[in-house]
């Protein structure tokens, strides 16, 4: 079989695959950057309950594999009466892993910001909660863009262990067709492409431009 009769064969299954790897991406990385602001102001919190919760979490997610995770969300919290679709187990657990790192990296961009920022805020009478989302939290995403970037990028590579709770994504299809076409130089081959180009011509571009944009919004251009 030449190379442009299996494309026009198989094509419409790997164009199937990579619309459900772009959803799981979107919903897993939405859910990852709420969990990450969520906790890592938590971690920040001066209160030992609050604080102690955001350690659990992190350490947790952090200290174990993204595909054990995946299996007890999708296969184990049924056994307690939690059941998740598959889709859905895939993009939650995601989110749950990749939102402890981006707890840590919310912490850091957080204390990057220079003390004189928050003396500031606090000499105008800003409330806690006014001067973080107004003064701190701006700041501190300049700072954490470029590192979110690079978690961004492997949220997306690791939509692919998805596929092993027999979601249809882009790996599924990938080693469907492989399966029955034993071609796996070009299966395999158009699967490492297709991930290559959502990640060094889209999503990279578009944090790279987010950067600049929050840049010159904060007038650091």
């Amino acid at each position: 079989m030449s190379l442009f009769e299996f494309l026009s064969q198989y094509w419409p299954r790997l164009l199937s695959g990579t619309g459900v790897t772009v959803a799981q991406f979107l919903l897993g990385a939405a859910l990852t950057v709420g969990l990450a602001l969520v906790f890592g102001l938590m971690k920040m919190s001066p209160n030992r309950m609050i604080k102690g919760s955001a350690v659990t979490y992190i350490e947790l997610f952090r200290g174990t594999s993204l595909l054990v995770q995946l299996y007890w969300i999708f296969f184990v919290l049924p056994l307690f009466g939690v059941t998740l679709e598959k889709f859905t187990a895939g993009w939650v657990a995601i989110g749950l892993n990749a939102g402890a790192y981006g707890a840590e990296l919310v912490r850091g961009g957080i204390m990057s910001v220079p003390k004189g920022q928050w003396e500031a805020a606090t000499a105008i009478n800003m409330s806690g909660a006014r001067r973080m989302w107004r003064i701190i939290l701006p700041q501190a995403l300049v700072n954490m863009l470029p590192v979110w970037g690079n978690l961004m990028v492997e949220i997306l590579k690791g939509t692919a262990l998805v596929s092993l709770i027999s979601v249809t994504d882009l790996m599924f299809q990938a080693k469907q067709i492989n399966a029955s076409t034993y071609m796996s130089a070009q299966i395999f081959g158009m699967a490492l492409v297709i991930y290559y180009i959502l990640a060094r011509f889209l999503l990279t571009p578009f944090m790279r431009w987010l950067e600049g944009f929050m840049a010159r919004k904060m007038g650091r251009a």
